[in-house]
């Protein structure tokens, strides 16, 4: 059981959220991590960056070409995984990349290095369920969760991507990139309801969440709920404080207050 099996079993978190790494650069995305495991969370979802991020909605894309300016890479990520766990953080990472840096990198070389840097999961947004059969098979053996996302769909569908779910089951709440909503269709609450049903392991809703009063609704249908967009909008409103050093502690400050109006109490 790795960390990330380990908080999905406790049951003592709930919120996931995303940063891009190297937003604004990677020093700071350290510091930024070391918040949010002093504010709770269950697992931190770390982007790498990538210049065709067909999952993403404008707010992430911005954040992933600021970080591909500071020309940060996968490797650089993986090492930042490192860092982390020799400060002492012990909250579970995942690694959210796209499929083309994965497959450039090497599957099995990735899953062994993603390991071996103090990684618990990955999630491959632009891999269909069918062709992701070997990184899941690697993962397995190396104890990597490879994380299923799963749309709103038919039952036989979701059955059978639930059916070998590691980890968590990544709920999207409806078709389309990420961003912030203010509304959801009727019909997300049954199909995560459906999710939960069929899934052998806890499911988490990500795709639109931004506000506390999204988070408090959507545990009633999820174990856990991931926060992007909003996240990493705070973030960039906030570059200009972060860049300078007599603004930001401030501004740190302000995002920790951000992260703990997210949480339901």
């Amino acid at each position: 059981m790795n960390r990330l099996e380990g908080a999905l079993e406790r049951k003592a978190e709930y919120l996931i959220p995303y940063i891009m790494c190297g937003d604004p650069d990677l020093e700071m995305t350290r510091e930024i991590i070391r918040i949010l495991a002093e504010e709770g969370v269950l697992a931190i979802e770390l982007g790498v960056p990538f210049s065709d991020p067909v999952a993403d909605g404008p707010v992430i894309q911005a954040a992933g070409e600021r970080a591909l300016k500071n020309r940060v890479t996968l490797n650089q990520v993986l090492e930042l995984g490192k860092k982390v766990r020799e400060d002492g953080i012990d909250v579970p990472l995942i690694l959210f990349s796209y499929a083309n840096p994965v497959f450039h990198f090497g599957m099995e070389r990735l899953v062994h290095e993603a390991v071996a840097h103090g990684f618990d999961g990955i999630i491959v947004p632009d891999l269909p369920y069918e062709e992701s059969v070997p990184l899941r098979r690697r993962g397995s053996e190396a104890g990597l969760s490879v994380i299923s996302l799963v749309a709103p769909t038919s039952r036989e569908r979701i059955k059978d991507i639930v059916s070998s779910a590691q980890g968590f089951v990544y709920c999207v709440s409806s078709l389309g990139t990420t961003g912030m909503r203010r509304e959801f269709s009727e019909q997300t609450e049954t199909f995560l309801d459906t999710v939960r049903m069929l899934s052998p392991v806890p499911t988490a809703i990500g795709f639109g969440i931004s506000g506390r009063e999204h988070v408090e609704h959507f545990l009633d249908h999820a174990d856990a709920v991931v926060v992007g967009s909003a996240l990493v909008q705070k973030i960039e409103k906030l570059l200009p404080y972060l860049a300078d050093p007599a603004q930001r502690e401030n501004a740190l400050a302000q995002l920790r207050q951000f992260v703990r109006g997210l949480k339901s109490e």
